[in-house]
């Protein structure tokens, strides 16, 4: 398929711990804020980074706000929560919703040792939109070479990553950023938790952020919930 442009967003709404109705709106609201066509979101951004929070299913009816936007806006959101998985596994995920419902579209592979509840996923995945194959990653997946290096040997156009640092290592997904652009020529679009949450992170990092191919920053949020970095992807 021939590529366009592709309009890609990266959010951090305010969420509140284990209130999925409310997060729920308040991604709601971020997709139309940006009228993106992919609107990427934070590591586990329905529940916060509350490693004790109940899965939830692509079925479960409390996505509908998100589906319903998604619908409205014509996009593509990448959501972060925690997922049921095969023989009573669960996995930090990201679902790919859209305006026909959700999807489990991606498992974390570099689970960390406080994160011992949750299961590694199966491996790297890509997925396709509107010509473009979006690399996916969570947080962990980004320290690790191997995994955007077998990112991209199926075929990435783009690195996407649901990440959460705390402040004061606001740095750390950046550098990462220009080391998959270095090793593998392409954009990058990182979106960043904002905001405080569970599992020591009293104050996030924020700064969600896309990157050009060549490692320009095209679009960069600030530090605190709410902001959006939105840019268009040249093919």
């Amino acid at each position: 398929m021939r590529r366009g442009p592709l309009l890609i967003a990266a959010a951090q709404p305010p969420v509140l711990a284990y209130d999925v109705v409310a997060n729920a709106a308040a991604h709601a609201e971020a997709i139309r804020a940006a009228q993106a066509r992919v609107v990427v979101f934070p590591e586990l951004s329905l529940t916060g980074y509350e490693l004790d929070a109940p899965v939830l299913g692509p079925d479960d009816a409390r996505l509908a706000p998100i589906v319903a936007a998604c619908a409205q806006a014509g996009a593509l959101a990448l959501v972060g929560a925690p997922v049921p998985g095969d023989a009573g596994r669960e996995h930090i995920a990201l679902l790919a919703v859209d305006g026909g419902g959700a999807r489990v579209a991606y498992r974390k592979v570099w689970v960390d040792e406080s994160e011992n509840r949750f299961s590694p996923g199966p491996g790297p995945v890509v997925i396709e939109v509107d010509g473009w194959r979006l690399g996916l990653a969570i947080c962990r997946d980004t320290r690790f070479a191997e995994h955007d290096a077998a990112t991209a040997a199926l075929g990435m156009d783009v690195f996407v990553a649901a990440v959460l640092e705390h402040e004061r290592d606001a740095h750390v997904p950046g550098e990462r950023a220009r080391r998959v652009i270095a090793d593998r020529g392409v954009p990058v679009a990182t979106a960043s938790f904002a905001g405080g949450t569970g599992g020591g992170f009293d104050r996030a990092a924020g700064g969600s952020t896309v990157w050009a191919h060549d490692g320009t920053v095209l679009a960069e949020a600030g530090r605190e919930p709410g902001g959006i970095a939105r840019a268009t992807l040249l093919p």
